[in-house]
């Protein structure tokens, strides 16, 4: 049994509809990466080390994430593809958890087994509460701030 001619019509369609969202995406995610690109340029792990930047760019990436939806969730109305933009694709290419992975192998290949599990279980607990307590400030300050 074939498909129906009418279904690749449909397909065209959505495929329009989600081209913004696509190219919010890349766009962001091309500046998020670039900003990840210059942290490791400005503050770089010497060979074998231990890799600060990407645990200080994933805290700080998950930190401004939980500041931003709380923002565009509980606060204001946001325009439809800032979330894509800057959720997905700018702190998306940001915050790398490919790079801490890597990273670790590298602790382990370098003779740093200890120092690679204290990355390994450090990097996602420092991650998650770094949403926590950001989305968790925000919405302290934002009560605050009401009428």
């Amino acid at each position: 049994m074939t498909a129906p001619e009418t279904e690749g019509l449909r397909v065209r369609p959505a495929f329009r509809a989600q081209a913004p969202v696509v190219a919010a995406v890349a766009l962001g995610g091309g500046a998020g990466a670039t900003a990840r690109y210059a942290a490791s340029l400005w503050w770089p792990t010497p060979a074998h080390g231990f890799p600060w930047t990407i645990l200080w760019v994933n805290v700080a990436g998950c930190a401004v994430i939980g500041v931003f939806m709380v923002i565009i969730t509980e606060v204001r109305a946001a325009h439809p593809l800032l979330r894509p933009f800057f959720g997905t694709g700018v702190l998306g290419g940001f915050t790398t958890f490919s790079t801490y992975a890597v990273d670790a192998r590298d602790l382990f290949d370098g003779g740093k087994a200890g120092a690679g599990l204290v990355y390994l279980a450090v990097t996602p607990l420092a991650a998650l509460a770094a949403v926590w307590t950001a989305a968790s400030a925000t919405r302290r300050v934002l009560i605050r701030r009401q009428p």
